[in-house]
């Protein structure tokens, strides 16, 4: 999720943790700073493009790690307010701080290697867009009202704004399976040979999903609306480059893309050059993740990926597009 649910989040578990055995502010500044620690791991230079974007969410968002450095964090934080005494209270409060960042990226689809050092594996739910107001908002407003009203009544306002935004989290989970319910329907009913699915929802809400649907010959998109369930699904298709992907599979780059994408990746030839894209993240043509991996001739040498800048889409085209497909 983006830094500011991170840090709101961070902020609401301790100071739900910490309850009364703390002034909420100080539990607030610990939890805020606890929560945004794990993403430092954005300024780590990897050496290129797709090894930043494949080791981002590692060791960092690890919960055995996170659980590792949890005491040390909670000891140093007890102390510089101090209240070594309620050591075990701060480690609690630091612990859920840490792990709830993970936790809560894992909803994302872009992929969390939380099982760090047993498994690499990217989890990924992808029931949640990397940033939504109606998550974010409720939480945010009730940690102002704690911070403002303070003792037991802010602590009832930090506790609604942790329910409504976990059930929310719930309703996205309900609302990605109903929507993939009605659309692997439609999908056979449109005799597609699907090879695999992804129904993620679109920006800043869980009313408009898209749908990705990779083929033999290719990819197929479309968007899906739980306020039109019986609109017929419209699916554009598009070349996945599986003859690059055989004649380059083996490639370090190729292959950590493939992995990473859970097979979500197009490939293409462009101005002389290769093409990678995570399918994921983005509709077309705007992709958040493409990388240059120069020309073909250079792939068997040394040549460090590049990631190509996609300009955003201005904000109030973006909630145009999404009004109509409501």
């Amino acid at each position: 999720m983006d830094s500011v649910s991170q840090l709101v989040l961070g902020a609401s578990v301790s100071m739900a943790a910490m309850g009364r055995k703390a002034p909420l502010w100080q539990a607030a500044l610990v939890g805020a700073v606890c929560g945004t620690l794990p993403d430092m791991d954005v300024f780590v230079d990897h050496g290129d493009a797709i090894r930043n974007m494949t080791l981002h969410r590692t060791e960092s968002h690890s919960l055995f790690w996170l659980t590792l450095v949890s005491p040390i964090l909670a000891w140093l934080m007890a102390g510089v307010f101090g209240q070594r005494q309620q050591w075990v209270r701060w480690w609690v409060a630091v612990w859920l701080a840490l792990i709830t960042h993970p936790l809560l990226d894992l909803m994302t689809v872009y992929g969390t290697q939380l099982g760090l050092p047993f498994t690499d594996f990217p989890y990924a739910i992808s029931s949640i867009y990397i940033v939504d107001p109606l998550y974010t908002l409720p939480l945010l407003i009730c940690l102002v009202a704690a911070l403002c009203l303070r003792g037991k009544r802010g602590l009832w306002w930090n506790t609604l704004g942790l329910t409504l935004s976990t059930l929310y989290l719930g309703w996205s989970m309900l609302a990605q399976s109903y929507a993939t319910h009605q659309i692997k329907a439609e999908i056979a009913r449109q005799h597609l040979a699907a090879e695999q699915l992804l129904v993620t929802p679109t920006a800043f809400n869980t009313l408009v999903w898209r749908v990705l649907v990779m083929t033999p010959e290719g990819y197929a998109e479309g968007f899906w609306s739980l306020l039109s369930p019986q609109r017929p699904l419209q699916l554009s298709h598009h070349p996945r480059g599986a003859e690059l992907y055989q004649r380059y599979k083996g490639d370090w780059y190729v292959e950590r893309v493939a992995w990473f994408s859970h097979g979500f990746f197009a490939m293409r030839e462009q101005r002389g050059h290769l093409l990678i894209t995570d399918l994921r993240m983005g509709e077309d043509p705007r992709y958040t993740f493409t990388f240059d991996l120069g020309k073909p001739v250079q792939q068997q040498q040394d040549v460090a990926a590049t990631r190509q800048e996609m300009p955003r889409a201005p904000l109030a085209s973006s909630f145009n597009l999404l009004w109509r497909r409501l």
